[in-house]
């Protein structure tokens, strides 16, 4: 490359500024629009000028035996212990309930044991966090100081908290676990330390860039916190795959005997094409994402779009710039015995005995191989979508959330209430006679209601809008809690606060947002769905200028995926490896995770896909059979995506290790998806698919002549590269 220093200098400028600039805007960040109903809420409370307090829940237990709470010296002394500590802190709480009220019988569980301490975290907005920091301490040292009783906190932001502190634990985990497996991996498959340096460089400074850049960005689009991980993740993997496409190619061409100057010319027209269009499909295919209308999704396509596409620059820009700059010092500092093997580029025996054993019976084995993957992609039929809640969502070992499975049991529903908003429909205030009427009323149908919805019910005034808190039965996200809030919206609510003229409401919280959410991806799924397929086509048919190879492709894909669904399910929803990989099974798969999965492995599959066709196309093109070419081109494509299969199962695999359930679901998924494809798919349906076909394969109705592409121009074949290796 004759601008190798512009390349290298324009590339770490981008980096350099949108750091800067990351570090030097300020401002808020937007905020992501909630669906449904609880988008409503959320909307409404926005348009107030205080912000909603916060609401807190202490349970005071025994920590063994029963008993009356009444009756227990112990528990009556720890709550007016707590009641004083909270006294010491004037105005940081209101709202306050306890068992020790008149008419507090919700406070109260039914078995008797336990007593329920509610209260909001109290305002002005800029003294909520000091309000809640000391509301916590006193918490602790009321705990402290009765130790035969359990006295735990859990509620709005004591949750929240938990969950972020798991977030960022998570991300540190991450980051500083993928890139050690990556250089180690990396050293393996090149055998040299620069070599292996390389790709490693272009991941770190990608994802450096694109978190730069999602800080400005953010202004406009929020990224939620757990996107973060993927973002980083998925950045690593496709960073250090498009780069082993064209490292790779480029040491390839140097085995044959090419000089640095031909071999980077061969690599840019070959591996720099696949690169380009494999980048782009995934980046267009993460785009379907936008058509679910869900705002959680705008922040991950973002991210994501943003990191898969500076990828993609950095392999066809940056890496041949270095590559050119470096030459034959590319292979410095060597492994000691892989060094000599590594640097070199061969052929794989293993897949090629493979290859032509598929190819003299193609339906035997491709029948096999469908038949497997039909087996592994039988339980899906069974998967249940339901959402984690944050008891099932973070492992117990969180004292936090020990504290809300405790509450949970014993006060169903109290951790994480329904929130009900009422407000006037011309801009008046809802805090009227008529509305505390309604409200009284439904406490009455709140107790009326066999259990479905439960007390302690709490209300708070936010300026002009009244939020009720109704506890729901259930887990928050099971069929039980989504029963009991289909008979809140529809049976309790109109018969209550729909009497009410002159007011409206909305139903929000964890149970209704994972409901609401839910309801809308189902809605728009097949939408999604047809526009990833239709998309996947018309590109494969764009770059093969072939009917057939979109229609194997697409396929093929699908297979791989419910595959991966398969396992999902069985891991997840059976409870399958549970004490292995740490989690309690809740009897569901994360609603959202099936179509984000979907529209990821769809992209990303199509990088061996493109790569692996290009390759055989290539020898097809130089004067081989179908079938020869196919042989070959499994060979020739082996290393590579061997190579980058392992990389990217790595580092999916890191989710598995995360705290929360939906981490270790999408990794699992993932790093499933990712083995199928390079081996079965890769190995074994491909190049029985292509061989089935012969030269039908490469077969273009005159109608479609007329499209774009370079299918029939003939790229240039590498020459015999001598030994093979495995």
């Amino acid at each position: 490359m004759r601008h190798r220093a512009l390349a290298i200098g324009g590339w770490l400028a981008l980096v350099v500024v949108a750091l800067l600039a990351s570090a030097a805007l300020s401002g808020s960040s937007a905020r992501t629009p909630d669906p449904g109903e609880s988008g409503k809420v959320k909307q409404a409370l926005s348009s107030q000028k205080d912000f909603e307090p916060v609401l807190e829940n202490v349970l005071i237990q025994p920590r063994n035996g029963g008993g009356k709470f009444m009756d227990n010296p112990a528990l009556v002394k720890a709550t007016e212990d707590l009641v004083a500590e909270f006294d010491k802190s004037p105005g940081a709480v209101t709202g306050l309930r306890t068992p020790m009220n008149p008419g507090s019988e919700q406070q109260i569980s039914k078995d008797g044991r336990s007593g329920l301490v509610t209260f909001f975290v109290a305002g002005p907005n800029e003294e909520m966090n000091a309000h809640f920091n000391s509301v916590a301490e006193a918490v602790d040292r009321v705990a402290d100081r009765n130790s035969d009783v359990r006295v735990v906190q859990a509620g709005d932001t004591s949750l929240s908290r938990a969950v972020d502190d798991a977030v960022k634990k998570d991300f540190a985990s991450a980051e500083g676990t993928a890139l050690p497996i990556t250089l180690v991996i990396l050293l393996i498959v090149f055998g040299a330390l620069v070599a292996a340096a390389i790709p490693l460089l272009l991941a770190a400074t990608t994802v450096v860039g694109t978190f730069s850049l999602i800080a400005i960005l953010e202004r406009w689009v929020a990224v939620n916190s757990a996107a973060t991980s993927m973002i980083l993740l998925i950045g690593i993997a496709v960073s250090i795959d498009y780069s082993l496409f064209y490292l790779r190619r480029e040491r390839e061409e140097r085995a044959a005997g090419r000089s640095v100057s031909e071999s980077l010319h061969i690599a840019s027209r070959t591996s720099g094409h696949v690169v380009i269009v494999s980048g782009v499909t995934v980046i267009l295919c993460l785009c379907g994402l936008l058509l679910s209308g869900l705002g959680v999704f705008r922040g991950l396509t973002l991210g994501t779009a943003l990191v898969v596409g500076l990828a993609m620059i950095a392999s066809v820009t940056v890496l041949p710039a270095l590559l050119a700059a470096l030459g034959h010092r590319v292979d410095k500092g060597r492994v000691p015995w892989l060094g000599k093997r590594r640097t070199t580029s061969t052929e794989s025996r293993t897949w090629q005995k493979l290859a032509r054993a598929v190819v003299k019976r193609p339906k035997v084995w491709g029948g096999a191989a469908v038949v497997a993957l039909l087996v592994m992609a039988a339980p899906a039929a069974g998967m249940h979508l339901q959402d984690a809640a944050v008891v099932n969502s973070l492992p117990r070992s969180a004292p936090t959330v020990d504290a809300a499975v405790r509450m949970q049991e014993a006060f169903p529903g109290a951790p994480t209430p329904t929130r009900i908003a009422v407000w006037g429909v011309d801009g008046g205030s809802s805090d009227t006679p008529q509305v505390k009427a309604a409200v009284d009323e439904l406490r009455q149908h709140v107790a009326d209601s066999d259990g479905r919805l439960a007390g302690p019910i709490s209300t708070v005034q936010i300026d002009d809008i009244l939020m009720v808190r109704v506890p729901l039965a259930g887990s928050g996200t099971d069929e039980v809690s989504n029963a009991a809030l289909k008979t809140l919206r529809e049976d309790t609510l109109p018969a209550t606060l729909g009497k009410v003229e002159g007011i409206d409401y909305a139903v929000g919280g964890r149970t209704a947002f994972a409901e609401d959410f839910k309801e809308q991806l189902t809605s728009r799924a097949a939408l999604v769905v047809g526009f990833v397929l239709v998309l996947a086509f018309v590109l494969l048919l764009v770059v093969f200028r072939s009917l057939a190879i979109p229609l194997v492709s697409i396929a093929l894909n699908l297979l791989s995926i419910g595959a991966a669904y398969g396992v999902l399910t069985w891991v997840f929803q059976d409870g399958a490896f549970s004490s292995l990989l740490g989690f309690t099974s809740y009897g569901g798969v994360a609603g959202w995770l099936p179509l984000f999965m979907f529209v990821v492995l769809f992209g990303l599959s199509m990088d061996y896909h493109i790569f692996i066709l290009s390759r055989i196309r290539e020898r097809r093109l130089a004067g081989a059979t179908t079938r020869e070419a196919v042989v070959d081109g499994i060979a020739a494509s082996a290393g590579v995506v061997t190579s980058a299969a392992v990389i990217m199962t790595a580092v999916f695999t890191i989710f598995i290790t995360l705290s929360a359930i939906e981490n270790k679901m999408m990794g699992v998924g993932m790093a499933v998806a990712i083995l199928i494809d390079a081996t079965i798919v890769r190995g074994v349906l491909l190049p029985a698919a292509v061989a089935v076909l012969g030269e039908r394969a490469w077969a273009l109705p005159g109608v479609l002549k007329r499209l774009p592409g370079r299918g029939g121009q003939p790229q240039p074949a590498p020459v015999a590269t001598g030994a093979a290796a495995d």
